[in-house]
């Protein structure tokens, strides 16, 4: 049976025992080589049984009375036992003759002294308290055994670099100087459409409509006649100021060119796509109507994309333009894309408290999708080594922060200290531990505990020696 076992049956003998004001005398679980608990009862014959044991002592128990495999009884525990959950040697351990007791504490660890010997309600002494066992130096001592049992480590406090790391997430967004709008500039009829739909990806000088404009007929027209046109010196005008109406016109650099080379004029202009990109919206519909203005296509080079990041605003004041970042799609978890920060936004949203940061990130193969959610490291630097310690070393209350010095000999000593950056499982130690100084890892809360319940302690005792 387990320890979890046995500790939930002793604590159900101190119940017992209370109940039937019974004195106990020893209930000791033991954690020797065996490597289980044994019970030692001082009681009368006549006291009820609240468990049984295997008769040779190993770790099996019983609520009601039960057989080995052999035939044998369990061995019936009274009610009258004490229970402790030191080691053997450290209960038997007589106190040396020269040392003055101090006070006496509560068996049970309650807040609760005496200057003279007493027992508590259940008829249990109280613990004597020596001299040097109550030191005043704030430091705290755990014998060996509860040491080895509740897993105690210390750790020595090292020069080491931390690499912070700022995780945030963040999605997917087009690049503002890479997007392009298709709209007239002159009462326009489409003639045609080409078969291009939203979501297609388009080559720059593609056909995308063939369309009529009488304004640009005009210019053209006019244009043509000015080329054709000679000046009284026998020498051909090109009639620059008929070309730029083309130009203002918004008609592609290929129109005027076979304009120019065939002086025809085009009854139907073919509009072009005016970069590579995704089509991420058509309103054109062929043979309808379009106003100045009016929007037809809008293409967006993807090549190159923003990731909109959201970071903490406490975070803020380690970020700066320039650091490398890597982001992580949704998408695509085994996939990284580096970047660096572009631009910091001068706001923070109210709601969120967070601030947004720009991050260019290369799409050769198209992979982000404008909105797609992701998820950046932000490395903000720090490979400077600090004095640091395991992150499991601090006690962190919000307003202060301490770490427990292992001092030797079973003693360790709170000690405030000023943590500075996070990372890696460390935490930065800008005062109160040198380097080298050994610091509880694991258990520190069981230490911290038992240094809480020494301080009661010796209050009260101080309250009743006044």
């Amino acid at each position: 049976m387990k320890r979890s076992v046995l500790i939930a049956l002793a604590a159900a003998a101190i119940g017992a025992a209370a109940v039937a004001g019974v004195v106990s005398r020893s209930f000791i679980l033991s954690s020797g080589d065996s490597k289980h608990a044994h019970v030692v009862a001082q009681a009368e014959p006549s006291a009820a049984a609240i468990y049984y044991q295997d008769p040779d002592g190993k770790p099996f128990y019983s609520l009601t009375p039960k057989k080995t495999p052999d035939g044998r009884d369990y061995r019936a525990v009274p009610a009258g036992a004490d229970v402790s959950f030191d080691d053997p040697a450290e209960v038997t351990a007589a106190p040396t003759a020269d040392r003055k007791i101090k006070y006496y504490r509560n068996p049970m660890g309650l807040p609760d002294v005496s200057p003279t010997p007493k027992k508590d309600s259940m008829g249990m002494d109280y613990i004597p308290v020596h001299e040097g066992e109550d030191s005043d130096d704030g430091s705290v001592k755990v014998s060996p055994g509860k040491i080895q049992r509740t897993g105690v480590k210390s750790e020595p406090a090292a020069l080491r670099p931390i690499r912070t790391v700022v995780r945030a997430p963040g999605t997917i967004q087009l690049d503002e100087r890479r997007v392009s709008v298709i709209a007239m500039r002159s009462e326009t009829y489409l003639q045609s459409v080409a078969d291009v739909t939203t979501g297609t990806f388009v080559k720059k000088g593609q056909p995308l409509m063939q369309v009529y404009s009488p304004a640009v007929s005009s210019a053209a027209a006019e244009y043509v006649t000015t080329l054709t046109s000679r000046t009284t010196a026998g020498e051909p005008s090109y009639g620059r100021g008929s070309r730029q109406r083309l130009m203002n016109l918004d008609v592609p650099d290929a129109v005027i060119t076979a304009i120019e080379r065939t002086r025809i004029v085009p009854v139907t202009v073919e509009w072009s796509a005016p970069r590579d990109g995704i089509v991420l919206e058509r309103n054109a519909v062929q043979g309808m109507r379009a106003q100045p203005g009016d929007v037809l296509f809008r293409v967006a080079d993807t090549s190159v994309v923003w990731a909109m990041i959201d970071v903490a605003e406490r975070d803020l004041g380690a970020l700066a333009v320039g650091q490398p970042v890597t982001v992580r799609a949704r998408s695509f978890p085994t996939r990284d894309f580096s970047g660096q920060i572009s631009v910091i936004y001068p706001q923070v949203n109210r709601e969120t408290r967070t601030a947004r940061v720009r991050v260019e990130l290369d799409n050769p193969d198209l992979a982000l999708l404008p909105d797609m959610y992701v998820d950046a490291d932000i490395d903000i630097g720090g490979s400077e080594p600090v004095v640091s310690v395991p992150d499991s070393s601090v006690l962190d209350t919000g307003a202060r922060q301490v770490v427990l010095v292992d001092k030797g000999e079973g003693r360790f000593e709170p000690r405030d200290v000023k943590i500075g950056r996070r990372g890696g499982g460390l935490i930065e130690i800008r005062s109160g531990v040198k380097d080298g100084e050994p610091v509880v890892v694991a258990a520190n809360f069981l230490i911290d505990a038992e240094s809480n319940l020494k301080a009661a302690l010796k209050g009260f005792a101080e309250g009743a020696q006044q």
